[in-house]
């Protein structure tokens, strides 16, 4: 263990100088917003050209330096400031590599041996490595930075020691700071990850849920079809004295069938049912019992209007369209309390269509539940009728219009 920790700061030195990429492995800032982009860049050109400037100015005039060696130090450790919010870790490496030359070859006998701009420039670079590298990386970077500002000059230019632990916990600080805000955005946009995931999970699973629940509800009117068809065919000797034999046999041949698919759709949906046994009991509504469905809701002013010829539907339709007019009034009491409710069901001569508009909410919504998954399964029973289902604000209300045809000819087997 305590050989340990010297090989992890190597390691974190040599990711520093030498392994690290070049690019932030994050951003510490919103990069989408160009405008932002455009506002960092500016900065860090400025700051880049103003650094460097006064960095040459400074070594030339205060240290006595030649203008080829001021130039060279000042462009070192003023100028990678332009490419920084790029690349960071390579911005640190040339600027630090410029303090460590004017380690070795200037400030001898001053305070200090670089400009005060070479050290506010190193800082901010310092920062936004930190915020957009590796913890590993942050520490390799603090390391060589401590080495550059303090232990070297204490040695070999007679930097004050005091001052060189100012030096020390300046760059810290800047270290520290980098990391929080890094940290803090990092962490913001992983939870906006983990939302858009479960928001993913959630509608997947509201998906998952209502076939089922829909499979439930086509296994109950398949079954009573079937149920039918094979008492019909049971009883039709009985009823019909004195058949021929191929009669009989087709009607024997008819019963197994319709026993057979009863079996095998019990099988299949079976475990679908095991949850809510009871509940799949009661018979299954349809569109006979709109009315007690519009009454059901009194938190809602709901009018009802039905168009057309009302026509006997198919079962699966009936009990489908019941369904999402029952779901679509669920929301608006949910999130739309006292609204005006216009409920319409009109019957087209080949398609019913439904409409569920409110005028917005008159009360306080319910926030209470995360909800956000109803329409997923109305769009559902909508698809799988071969309807379309659409939803969204309508003068300041909510709107729901679904269109489902009588007989869509749909072949599920074409899906395959």
């Amino acid at each position: 263990m305590i050989a340990q920790a010297p090989r992890n700061m190597l390691d974190s030195v040599l990711d520093a100088v030498v392994l690290a990429p070049a690019r932030p492995e994050r951003q510490p800032y919103p990069v989408q917003r160009w405008w932002l982009r455009v506002v960092i860049m500016v900065s860090a050109l400025a700051l880049g050209i103003g650094f460097s400037g006064g960095s040459i100015a400074i070594y030339h005039h205060m240290h006595g330096l030649g203008l080829s060696q001021s130039w060279l130090l000042g462009l070192l450790q003023g100028l990678p400031l332009v490419v920084a919010p790029l690349l960071p870790v390579a911005a640190w490496r040339v600027m630090a590599t410029g303090l460590l030359l004017a380690d070795l070859t200037a400030g001898r006998g001053e305070f200090m041996p670089w400009p005060v701009t070479s050290l506010l420039g190193l800082l901010v670079v310092l920062a936004l490595v930190a915020a957009v590298s590796s913890r590993p990386v942050s520490q390799g970077v603090s390391i060589v930075t401590i080495a550059v500002l303090a232990i070297l000059p204490v040695m070999f230019n007679g930097l004050e020691q005091w001052f060189g632990l100012i030096l020390i916990a300046l760059a810290l600080l800047a270290v520290v700071f980098g990391d929080a805000v890094g940290g803090r955005r990092w962490a913001e946009i992983s939870l906006a990850e983990q939302a858009e995931l479960r928001r993913q999970d959630l509608a997947r699973q509201a998906v998952l849920e209502e076939r089922s629940r829909i499979a439930r509800e086509l296994h109950d009117v398949v079954a009573h079809h079937m149920s039918v068809i094979a008492l019909q065919a049971e009883a039709a000797p009985y009823k019909i004295p004195e058949l021929p034999d191929t009669a009989l046999t087709t009607f024997a041949l008819l019963r197994d069938e319709a026993r057979a698919a009863l079996t095998e759709t019990r099988r299949v949906v079976g475990l679908l049912r095991a949850d809510d046994e009871a509940a799949e009991r009661v018979p299954q509504p349809g569109m006979d019992r709109l009315p007690e469905l519009v009454a059901s809701h009194g938190g809602l002013r709901v009018s009802l209007t039905v168009t057309g010829a009302p026509r006997d539907l198919p079962e699966g339709l009936d009990l489908s369209a019941y369904r999402i007019l029952q779901e679509a009034l669920s929301n608006a009491s949910r999130y739309a309390p006292g609204a005006a409710v216009a409920v319409e069901a009109h019957y087209d001569a080949d398609r019913l269509r439904l409409s569920v508009v409110d005028d917005g909410p008159h009360g306080e919504p319910d926030t209470s539940s995360s909800g956000g998954h109803g329409l997923v399964g109305m769009r559902e029973r909508a698809t799988m009728l071969g309807g379309t289902l659409t939803a969204g604000e309508r003068d300041g209300g909510w709107a729901v219009i679904a269109e489902l045809p009588y007989d869509d000819g749909h072949d599920p087997r074409g899906d395959r």
